[in-house]
């Protein structure tokens, strides 16, 4: 135990009424015991490279980047949320193994790392722990930061404690950045401008754009019979819905049409279902509403909602009209769905920028929301049309997950990022 173990413990006794609100497993493997969901068998001359992703988001733009790291490393994902766990497993469980991230304690750092050995460590967007970092120097095992980014909310709490936080920054082998804005704030922080490197974002890559835009397959069009949702009639889908949005869509969405809200977290489905009335809940089945099909429905569930985007007409993403900041709205663009979107996209502010430059998606607020809807469903030219631009914005801008591929190996076998590679005194990011 060490003197920041100490101050653990009391903020872990202070603060214990707001986090055991939330059920929470997997508590051994959360002190480090992880070895047992680790596969045998390393592949010799295979370098070890560990990727972190806390949730969902994170665990989503790494789609691109672990297949091509599994032809030449041996890929492990770590998720510290229940939800990013499921993500993980879902996504990568096939190609690598996925494990949980510890809590940052010395000992179960140390168990962690005893077991995962390895020989390089990505961090997806940002997740600095000073336990994790240090004992990752002291066994001279290099970190960076890949899909970089630094919000101006989270940049302001770093400020507020620069002389703990700076170190953690300054630590770092260097530092893949989505965009300038985000480079600045890293180089505020301690990163060397030479250590921050522009490379795109990932989430960019997570889309297939290639082609035409296909119909929805045989496991899209097996969640739609099991809900109960009527394929002759328009869908809107709400992905990532927060706190007052389903009751905002449920009363924005014209009549005739259908609408699926997925709420972003699982401890929502609750509140969710009271603002849907007479909704069919996923993890209850299609009961047949009186007089005919439900025109409600709420994804209860955990990996399904790209599915849902597959038989929308419509999407909206959600967290972007009340207090929050925003969810990814690349997915269901890529998939060739008219994207709507609120004004609340600070998380999310350099994506929706580029797609409404390139005119595929819809920004809207409270008020104008219900009329957007109308007109979309009403107009399936203008659909194609918003849908297109949507998926060419994207086309544009792909190719960032390649980059940090490069970049990993290299620094699992030892090396620095090459002379020559794009730092952020002089570089624009990808597209």
């Amino acid at each position: 135990m060490n003197a920041l173990d100490m101050l653990y413990i009391p903020a872990a006794v202070l603060t214990a009424p707001v986090w055991l609100r939330k059920a929470r497993g997997g508590w051994r493997q959360r002190l480090g015991h992880v070895a047992s969901m680790l596969e045998g068998g390393d592949g010799v001359g295979r370098p070890r490279l560990l990727l972190h992703a806390v949730s969902v988001g994170e665990a989503n733009a790494l789609r691109r980047l672990v297949p091509l790291l599994a032809r030449d490393a041996r890929v492990i994902v770590s998720a510290t949320t229940d939800t990013g766990l499921a993500r993980s497993q879902a996504l990568y469980g096939d190609v690598c193994d996925v494990v949980r991230y510890p809590l940052d304690l010395s000992s179960s750092v140390d168990r962690f790392l005893d077991a995962v050995r390895p020989d390089a460590v990505g961090l997806v967007e940002l997740e600095l722990w000073p336990n994790f970092l240090g004992a990752c120097r002291r066994r001279r095992i290099p970190v960076c930061v890949v899909n970089g980014r630094l919000s101006e909310r989270s940049f302001r709490r770093y400020r507020r404690w620069t002389r703990w936080t700076r170190p953690l920054f300054e630590s770092l082998d260097f530092a893949c950045v989505q965009d300038p804005g985000y480079a600045e704030r890293f180089e505020a922080m301690g990163v060397e401008p030479h250590d921050c490197l522009l490379t795109g974002s990932m989430k960019w890559d997570a889309g297939d754009v290639s082609g035409a835009v296909r119909e929805p397959s045989d496991e899209a069009r097996r969640l739609g019979d099991e809900l109960g949702i009527d394929r002759g009639s328009p869908l809107v889908v709400g992905g990532s819905t927060g706190p007052g949005e389903e009751a905002l869509l449920h009363q924005a969405c014209p009549d005739g049409a259908q609408l699926l809200c997925a709420p972003r977290r699982p401890e929502r489905f609750g509140a969710a279902a009271q603002a849907l009335p007479g909704c069919a809940r996923r993890t209850a089945g299609a009961p047949r509403a009186r007089g005919g099909r439900p025109r409600r429905f709420l994804l209860d569930t955990i990996g399904e909602l790209g599915l849902a985007y597959e038989l929308a007409d419509v999407v909206v993403v959600g967290r972007s009209f009340g207090d929050l900041y925003g969810s990814d709205p690349i997915e269901p663009a890529a998939l060739g769905r008219p994207v709507v979107i609120g004004p609340r996209v600070d998380d999310f502010r350099a994506i929706v920028e580029a797609l409404d430059e390139a005119g595929g998606i819809v920004r809207t607020d409270r008020d104008g929301l219900a009329g957007v809807l109308e007109r979309l469903l009403a107009d399936p030219d203008e659909r194609a049309r918003l849908a297109a631009r949507g998926r060419g914005c994207i086309g544009d801008r792909q190719g960032a997950s390649a980059r940090h591929a490069e970049l990993l190996l290299e620094l699992a076998a030892g090396s620095r990022p090459r002379a020559g590679t794009e730092s952020s005194e002089h570089a624009t990011p990808p597209g």
